[in-house]
């Protein structure tokens, strides 16, 4: 379950009109959070990412999946907006903690987001990189 902090972030973002990948992303800076406080690892920092996502589509974020994803990541994502507002499984909640915990902290270094903002962002189109940089100009706080 995320953080009532978090959840009240994400609502903020939300009343601010702001995007849903926005509203999730404070999903993710908790998964994030938790990684490097040694709550539980990450095999990957895509994993630490899809965590976050999985949990802000549960917390009530109209965040679709990507278009280009597979099969698999889509009926996920539709899973995970079913799932909205529902308590999780006890059971499997224990499952999952128990095996993030055997896993690396090194997947939320700062190197390892830096790497993977770089090639996130390799395979976007370059006008599609300034379409998101001028929109984020325009709706920065001044």
């Amino acid at each position: 379950m995320p953080e009532k902090e978090t959840i009240e972030r994400a609502k903020q973002d939300k009343r601010e009109g702001k995007a849903p990948s926005t509203q999730a992303g404070e999903f993710v800076h908790e998964e994030i959070e938790h990684i490097r406080e040694g709550k539980h690892g990450a095999r990957s920092t895509k994993q630490a990412i899809a965590i976050g996502l999985s949990k802000a589509r549960r917390a009530g974020v109209d965040l679709p999946p990507p278009q280009n994803a597979s099969e698999e990541t889509k009926e996920q994502a539709k899973r995970d907006e079913r799932r909205a507002g529902k308590k999780p499984s006890q059971r499997r909640s224990r499952a999952t903690s128990k095996a993030l915990k055997r896993e690396g902290h090194s997947a939320a270094s700062k190197e390892a987001l830096s790497r993977q903002a770089r090639a996130a962002a390799k395979k976007r189109s370059a006008a599609s990189r300034s379409r998101s940089a001028k929109k984020a100009a325009k709706t920065r706080k001044k």
